[in-house]
């Protein structure tokens, strides 16, 4: 194997054991759209890691973390739905991150390759933060599943057996941020919610319960990277894109089985 797909693949399976799980949470929730404006913002952070002189990365992780928590911390406010701010908060950072990227008259933008990804371009300093921040997700999830669980399926009963529903939340969303910085590298600022949301999906037509749904999540997640780099490798397409058409292949096969199977 090609040094350039190894190391794409290696990010992208890192992307994918962070994304399954937790993914799963965001079927359970409806939040595919919290996931949605968060990578929205992504292209803020992009442009004043640019503006800064720090690393995009830096700057990507530091504005979806303060997007989350601006989104988890001001839900309710003056009767505002949760969809609305996230419709006012995604689309300022857009447009406040098109604006900073205007002003960068000595930084040439790659702006395609931040919208839809550069797997293909990723080094290995690259894959060693993917994992690390990977795993990172995957520990804290681990620590967060039962209560988290238990808020999702009744938040009421969860914040009568003891659980602090509302720091619970706020913790599920900066993981979420997280992962929507880690997944940027691999499929773009566009698609990177499809990573969060199609493999979960996909799992939920095989799962029998919670934990192997995410469990399965990640796998199909592992899947559809592998399959995704082997079609742009052989038909010459953008990785990123690829990878998204590949987890939605296995999501059709999902729901289309037949029901005895």
């Amino acid at each position: 194997m090609d040094e350039f797909l190894m190391r794409a693949a290696l990010a992208g399976a890192a992307v994918a054991v962070a994304a399954g799980p937790l993914g799963a949470f965001v079927v359970w929730r409806r939040m595919a759209y919290f996931g949605g404006a968060l990578s929205h913002t992504a292209l803020l952070g992009v442009s004043l890691g640019f503006l800064l002189g720090v690393s995009p990365e830096l700057g990507v992780a530091l504005t979806v973390v303060a997007a989350a928590l601006v989104m988890g911390g001001a839900r309710g406010v003056r009767g505002l739905s949760l969809d609305t701010l996230l419709g006012i908060v995604a689309h300022a950072a857009l447009a406040l991150g098109l604006i900073v990227a205007a002003w960068l008259d000595d930084v040439r933008l790659d702006l395609m390759g931040y919208l839809f990804g550069d797997i293909l371009a990723v080094g290995w300093a690259d894959v060693g933060w993917m994992w690390g921040g990977a795993l990172a997700v995957l520990a804290a999830l681990a620590r967060l599943w039962r209560p988290l669980l238990s808020a999702t399926v009744h938040a009421d009963l969860a914040q009568v057996e003891g659980v602090d529903v509302r720091r619970v939340e706020l913790a599920f969303m900066l993981l979420l941020a997280l992962v929507v910085a880690l997944a940027m590298k691999m499929v773009g600022i566009l698609l990177v919610t499809s990573m969060l949301v199609i493999p979960a999906a996909a799992a939920r037509a095989f799962a029998r319960t919670p934990e192997g749904m995410g469990v399965l999540a990640a796998v199909a997640g592992l899947a559809s990277v592998a399959l995704g780099l082997g079609a742009s490798y052989q038909f010459d397409a953008p990785a990123g894109p690829a990878i998204v058409v590949a987890v939605s292949l296995v999501f059709v096969v999902g729901v289309f089985r037949p029901k005895d199977a």
